[in-house]
């Protein structure tokens, strides 16, 4: 398989609408189905028309065009509490399809959405993991982002989330 830092024919691209399906069986899947979410979270998990509307959501395909990863980009607004300021930008969601991680996805989307952000002017991104979620947080960890633990929060009963950031 290909590693996604090291192929050209591999991009991020803005989703469209004709995504959302792909993108909402995905993200249950690793989530609820990976023993990363509840099942009752599922239906925000779904909810990719939801997202779009709040966020810039992207995607990265594989070289048959199937969508191997996505995360929502936060640039302007609140997307569940998550940013304090408008100098700063989140990202949520990010998902990458098991059979394509340990290939670079998951960190090509990342930096995408950090330079997206500092093309925006912002100053900051800041993210929210689940505790159980030890794969994206080595990621965050190797990508330079720091724990804010007093900006940890819990959006719903079970579901407890550690805050990340990183200064651009």
């Amino acid at each position: 398989m290909v590693d996604a830092l090291r192929s050209p024919a591999l991009s991020v691209e803005g989703a469209v609408p004709a995504d959302y399906a792909d993108i909402a069986e995905l993200t249950v899947r690793v989530y609820v189905g990976g023993g990363l979410s509840s099942e009752g979270y599922a239906t925000e998990l779904a909810d990719v028309a939801g997202r779009a509307a709040r966020s810039e959501l992207l995607v990265l395909r594989n070289a048959v065009g199937a969508i191997v990863g996505s995360v929502a980009l936060v640039l302007d607004g609140d997307f569940a509490e998550v940013t304090e300021s408008d100098d700063e930008a989140g990202f949520r969601m990010l998902v990458v399809d098991p059979e394509a991680q340990g290939r670079g996805i998951g960190q090509l989307l990342v930096t995408t959405c950090l330079g997206r952000a500092r093309a925006a002017g912002k100053r900051r991104v800041v993210i929210s993991t689940g505790s159980r979620m030890t794969a994206a947080q080595r990621l965050y960890d190797r990508l330079g982002f720091v724990r804010l633990p007093e900006r940890d929060w819990t959006p719903q009963p079970g579901i407890d989330l550690l805050v990340y950031a990183r200064d651009l």
